[in-house]
C-alpha cells in the first residue's frame, strides 16, 4: 500500500483483494489471504492505521472508506470459505456415493455343519415314519444312563463305556452324576412320562473318556430310537431299520442283521448295509473294501427295562436302535477321519 492513504487508494486495495481472494481455491489459501489482508499486520490494517496522520477532513473520508471495504472484504471472505466448504462436502459425498448400476459385493454365506446336516436327514428319515424328535439333558444321572438300562453298579458292561463323573458327591459319598455316555438315558424318561404308543428318536450330543483317533472322539453325536407299544415285534425293527438305510443311502441298498450284545436289548444285533461291487465298473457304493459295513446297533428293549418303567412286558413290547451321525457321514461322503468334524478347517467344511 502507499504511503499516504486516499480513498482511491482504499477502492483500489479493495479490488485486489477481491481478485486475490476468488483465485484461492483452497481452504488453506483462503487463510493466508486473510492473514495478507485483514491480519493483524495486514494490508488493510495498515491503511487503517494510517488514517491518523491524515487532515481531519481527509480522515473522515478514507477513514469511512476504509471501514466499507474491510466489511465488504469479511463477507466476502465469509461467503468464499462456506462455498469451499461446501465443494468439499459434495466432493467427499461423490466419492462416498454408492453406485446402484454396479453390481454388488458378493456376501460370503455360511452353511450348516455336516454333523447338523446328517442330524437332520437323519431326524427328517425317522419323522417320515411317524417318529417325534425328542432331546435330553447332557448331564445326567447314574441311575439313568445305566441302572435303569440293565447296567447296575459292578456290572462288567460299564466298561463299555468310558465314563467322565461330575465331581459332585451326594450325601453317602457317591458320584452319581456324569456326562452322558449315550443317548439311551432318554428311553428311560420318555417311558416314565409318556403312554404306549411311543415312536421317538433322541439326537444329542455324548461324552466317553477314550483317546482320540481317525474312528474316535471323546465327544460326539448319537441318535437314539424308540418303539413301544402292544404287538411290536422284531420284524418291526428290521422293516423300519432297512427304510431308514434306503432313505439315507440309496434305493438299492440291502441290510444284514447279526447278534450282539447291549444291556438295555434282548436280543441284541447290529445292522450292516451293503457295499458289493458293481459289476460292470468294479467300484463300491461306499470306499471301503468290505462288503458289509457296520452302522448301528439295536434290539427289543429288554423286559427289565419295561418293567423298571412300570409297563407289563407280557402286555408291551418294543425296540431300540442307535446310531452314529458323523459315522453314517463317514460312510456316505467317504469321510477317513472323524476329527476333521471338529477340526474348525474351513477347507474341510465349505464342502457340504
Amino acid at each position: 500500500m502507499p504511503e499516504t492513504a486516499s480513498v482511491s487508494h482504499v477502492e483500489s486495495a479493495r479490488d485486489t483483494a477481491l481478485a486475490e481472494l476468488a483465485a484461492a481455491g483452497t481452504a488453506e489459501q483462503t487463510e493466508a489471504w486473510r492473514i495478507a489482508w485483514l491480519g493483524r499486520r495486514g494490508q488493510l490494517t495498515q491503511v487503517l492505521r494510517g488514517i491518523r496522520d491524515l487532515s481531519p477532513d481527509e480522515r473522515r473520508s478514507v477513514g469511512a472508506a476504509a471501514n466499507q471495504v474491510k466489511n465488504i472484504l469479511e463477507q466476502s471472505l465469509a461467503q468464499h470459505q462456506h462455498a469451499i466448504a461446501s465443494s468439499k462436502s459434495e466432493a467427499e459425498d461423490r466419492a462416498d456415493a454408492i453406485d446402484v448400476t454396479l453390481p454388488g459385493w458378493p456376501a460370503p454365506i455360511g452353511g450348516l455343519h455336516p454333523t447338523t446336516q446328517m442330524l437332520r436327514e437323519i431326524c427328517d428319515a425317522f419323522g417320515s415314519m411317524g417318529f417325534d424328535v425328542v432331546e435330553g439333558p447332557e448331564v445326567e444321572w447314574d441311575r439313568y444312563n445305566f441302572e435303569m438300562l440293565n447296567i447296575p453298579r459292578g456290572h462288567a458292561a460299564r466298561d463299555m463305556w468310558a465314563t467322565l463323573w461330575v465331581d459332585e458327591p451326594d450325601e453317602d459319598g457317591d458320584y452319581p452324576m456324569l456326562m452322558r455316555t449315550q443317548t439311551s438315558p432318554m428311553q428311560i424318561r420318555t417311558m416314565q412320562e409318556r403312554k404306549p404308543p411311543i415312536r421317538v428318536i433322541v439326537p444329542g450330543k455324548c461324552y466317553r473318556y477314550e483317546a482320540t483317533d481317525a474312528t474316535h472322539e471323546w465327544h460326539f453325536y448319537q441318535v437314539e430310537g424308540l418303539a413301544v407299544d402292544r404287538g411290536i415285534t422284531f420284524a418291526d425293527l428290521k422293516g423300519t431299520l432297512y427304510e431308514f438305510a434306503r432313505r439315507i443311502f440309496g434305493e438299492e441298498r440291502q441290510v444284514r442283521f447279526r447278534c450282539d450284545y447291549f444291556p438295555f436289548v434282548e436280543p441284541g444285533v447290529d445292522m450292516s448295509i451293503s457295499n458289493f461291487k458293481d459289476p460292470e465298473t468294479g467300484k463300491r457304493p461306499i470306499n471301503r473294501d468290505e462288503d458289509w459295513i457296520e452302522i448301528l446297533g439295536a434290539g427289543m428293549v429288554h423286559p427289565k427295562v419295561l418293567e423298571g418303567v412300570g409297563l407289563d412286558p407280557q402286555i408291551y413290547t418294543g425296540f431300540a436302535f442307535g446310531m452314529g451321525p458323523e459315522r453314517i457321514a463317514m460312510l456316505k461322503y467317504g469321510i477317513e477321519d472323524i476329527r476333521l468334524f471338529y477340526s474348525n478347517d474351513l477347507r474341510f467344511l465349505s464342502q457340504f
